[in-house]
């Protein structure tokens, strides 16, 4: 699961823990050992198993939310190279231990324990679908969204050409209950005014509103008028493209650039874009695809 591990490891500013693709079963912490039983399985089958696990885990952050924040905005960027989660986990706390109480200190050990064990686990599932090769595409450097459906929040259809019409599509993943996110939303509207000439678009997708739930697209609605943030925002479907590539996002807000063909450009910003240099960054970024877009006409 190639997405998920990219965007854990960027720096991360909250975790959100309430993903309607996940569908966690069973106790924090406590992974049923059949979940990797021995013999031919099916690729849906893998995959539910899964989601699972990364729900378990889900979990353990929810449990020990605040002392878990805490160490996910001690992450640097820079140090984000290693595969094992687990490890990379332990050696967040280990570089910063002066900043955790003993409690809090052994809450987290007590917890990356159980991740170890997790991620051994998710390791045995993704090797099985390596054989299987039905990873590939999970694994792929190019991201690709063939199928975006849902309505945007005035109750219209999402566009078949959402992206085609564009140079670079901004999409904006957030949800409500998210500080950073509503934080950066009137940003994102100046970045909307800013672009809309030069061929790029920025869209909203809210994930608390997923399947069209009315009541959360009315709350949604509601902060981003108090925010003045005019540009369009989408409740989407759970299992379209986009829906299940939100599924995997550990760190809200997270901005990715889709390019007119449906492909995710670069890596994902983790990260508010109030915050000038991600807003230049990002900035950069758009042109650059601007430009490469403008390259191949």
């Amino acid at each position: 699961m190639k997405t998920r591990r990219t965007i854990i490891m960027i720096l991360t500013l909250c975790v959100a823990l309430s993903f309607t693709a996940c569908t966690g079963k069973g106790d924090v912490g406590k992974a049923d050992s059949s979940s990797v039983s021995e013999g031919t399985e099916k690729t849906e089958d893998l995959q539910a198993k899964l989601d699972d696990l990364y729900q378990q885990e889900n979990e353990i952050f929810e449990k020990h939310k605040d002392v878990w924040e805490k160490v996910f905005s001690k992450m640097s960027k820079a140090d984000a190279g290693s595969d094992n989660y687990a490890e990379y986990l332990a050696s967040t706390v280990e570089s910063n231990k002066n900043s955790f109480t003993d409690d809090e200190l052994k809450t987290l050990k007590e917890d990356i324990e159980t991740i170890r064990g997790i991620e051994g686990q998710i390791t045995e599932v993704d090797n099985k679908l390596d054989t299987s090769g039905a990873s590939d595409s999970k694994d792929d450097d190019t991201i690709a969204f063939n199928n975006v459906s849902g309505k945007d929040f005035d109750g219209n259809d999402v566009e078949e050409n959402l992206f085609s019409k564009n140079a670079v599509t901004v999409m904006n993943f957030w949800f409500t209950g998210c500080k950073p996110c509503v934080a950066e939303l009137s940003k994102l509207n100046e970045l909307n005014d800013a672009i809309k000439s030069m061929g790029g678009e920025v869209v909203g997708v809210n994930t608390d509103t997923f399947d069209g739930k009315e009541a959360t697209i009315k709350e949604a609605k509601k902060i981003l008028e108090s925010q003045g943030a005019k540009y369009r925002n989408f409740a989407l479907d759970a299992n379209s493209d986009a829906g299940k590539y939100a599924s995997e996002i550990m760190a809200f807000p997270t901005t990715i650039l889709v390019d007119r063909k449906g492909n995710i450009v670069g890596e994902p910003m983790v990260g508010g874009i109030d915050n000038q240099e991600n807003y230049d960054t990002l900035m950069k970024q758009i042109k650059s695809v601007i430009e490469a877009d403008s390259a191949n006409k």
